[in-house]
């Protein structure tokens, strides 16, 4: 979600200052009504009218499942031009991540111009799953597991896992490699969850959301998703 008034400028139709403009006149009408109060957010599937020119026409819905390579931007630009996921997709279409991954985190990220599917997908009641590798900087004890497995307390709320595996263990760099899944979207919230026990994660990657996983592709590759992935992402509800 964006300020009208940003919208209208970054749609080339005028200067944000005059987009206020526009909008105290009530010369701005979103989705059919006219709207006079400056901030108002609007989506991207918002249908936008200034002066009875519509700022853009309704665009078919893409749906895509990419591997987010690291030191990129879950975003659709960045103030410091750095490389946005939206970079890697071949589409004119105003597409943009559904929730987000780390600058330093990899794995699967979905994108998409469809408003109803996004939020859905990122409501918190949706209690969708996404299941993380976490390399550590350790080796976890039984008793450190058994925390997990009960649940543990992150900013006042106890937040409990649907999958926990160790995959690997390496006692030579002393470090470890851990299956993690969550249902909840809090920032950072793997890594806060190694952290409350006294560990860093080295590298952390997104190995699947719902039902959805990688397989087939590497890092900076993306596939369409498929009519019946789509129905069934809208079936989580």
């Amino acid at each position: 979600m964006e300020r009208l008034q940003k919208v209208i400028a970054e749609s080339g139709y005028c200067s944000r200052r005059k987009a206020e403009e526009y909008i105290k006149e009530g010369k701005v009408e979103v989705n059919g009504k006219i709207v006079t109060e400056l901030g108002t957010k609007v989506s991207y599937e918002d249908e936008i009218i200034v002066n009875h020119k519509c700022l853009q026409e309704k665009e078919a819905k893409e749906y895509y499942l990419f591997y987010k390579p690291e030191k990129t931007i879950s975003s659709v630009k960045d103030e410091k031009g750095r490389t946005t996921v939206v970079d890697f997709i071949d589409t004119p279409a105003r597409i943009y991540p559904v929730g987000r991954l780390d600058y330093d985190t990899t794995g699967l990220l979905l994108l998409t111009n469809d408003g109803e599917l996004a939020n859905l997908l990122t409501h918190p009641s949706t209690n969708i799953e996404k299941v993380y590798l976490a390399k550590i900087n350790g080796i976890l004890s039984g008793e450190e597991l058994k925390r997990l497995k009960t649940g543990i307390e992150i900013e006042g709320r106890v937040v409990r896992l649907q999958t926990l595996k160790v995959k690997k263990i390496n006692k030579e760099t002393n470090t470890s490699s851990v299956l993690i899944g969550v249902t909840e979207g809090r920032n950072h919230i793997i890594k806060k969850l190694i952290g409350s026990l006294g560990y860093k994660v080295l590298k952390l990657k997104r190995e699947s959301f719902a039902f959805l996983t990688l397989e087939g592709l590497k890092p900076g590759e993306y596939r369409h998703l498929s009519i019946k992935e789509v129905k069934k992402l809208y079936s989580l509800k």
